[in-house]
């Protein structure tokens, strides 16, 4: 296990330097995924002037957005398609250790470049923090952070079977926009629909966190999310690996 950990912050380390020296194209990725959340606070601002906790909620969205996002599409799945992906079957190391590794770096790097943005836009938005909740977020954020990787990643590896991977990853990623929590808060949800859309994977790997940090929520109900976060993370870990194992053999078996 230790072995494992030092090579993950071998790759990790490496990565946060090759991305280094792109780091214009590292911006725009951020610049990118920081839309959506601001896109969200203009619009509930105006819905609902003067309610704190949206902005609060939406600043959160903003940094959990930039701390989770995932490109396993692009990292993993291109690799499948230009070839490479073989050269990384042949080093002595779990082949997914890679996949973390940028996945990590590209988290800091994306949290490094926008964290200027999330405080403008918090100072803007008189934005007010709850110790308390921040410290019941951390662990929502680390596992929406896990479930994330490893949803993505699920979608990614379809690449072992059609040349349209990023279009299936990028139908996933709208879900997690309509029905995760940044279109809208699932607090503004029809109470009829409410308790389906908690239950789904896309408001544990985004709204959740946001949710607990905006004060949003009481204690049964951070604890009911936990609980789905866990539930959804052995799920996807599951079907990750058996997809896994299932891409690996066609890979071979067509002369991968």
């Amino acid at each position: 296990m230790m072995r494992i950990l030092r090579l993950l912050a071998i790759t990790t380390q490496r990565e946060i330097l090759q991305w280094l020296t792109g780091r214009a194209f590292v911006i725009t990725l951020m610049i990118n995924q920081a839309i959506a959340p601001l896109i969200g606070l203009a619009v509930w601002s105006v819905a609902l002037p003067g309610n704190s906790q949206i902005s609060t909620y939406y600043v959160a969205l903003l940094a959990i957005q930039l701390m989770t996002v995932s490109y396993e599409n692009h990292t993993f799945s291109n690799a499948i398609y230009d070839g490479t992906f073989s050269q990384e079957l042949l080093k002595p190391q779990p082949t997914v250790l890679g996949q973390l590794g940028t996945n990590i770096a590209m988290r800091l790097w994306h949290l490094l470049f926008g964290l200027p943005i999330i405080i403008l836009v918090g100072v803007i938005t008189h934005t007010t923090w709850d110790i308390r909740m921040l410290l019941l977020a951390l662990p929502a954020l680390l596992l929406a952070a896990i479930l994330r990787f490893l949803f993505t990643y699920l979608f990614a590896l379809s690449a072992f079977w059609t040349e349209q991977a990023h279009g299936i990853v990028g139908l996933s990623e709208s879900l997690v926009f309509l029905l995760g929590g940044s279109a809208a808060p699932i607090t503004r949800f029809p109470s009829s629909l409410r308790p389906l859309v908690e239950a789904l994977p896309f408001h544990a790997l985004l709204g959740f966190p946001a949710e607990i940090m905006s004060s949003n929520l009481d204690y049964k109900q951070i604890l009911g999310g936990y609980v789905w976060q866990v539930s959804w993370i052995l799920v996807f870990l599951l079907a990750v690996k058996a997809t896994w194992r299932a891409g690996l053999r066609r890979y071979s078996a067509i002369g991968g």
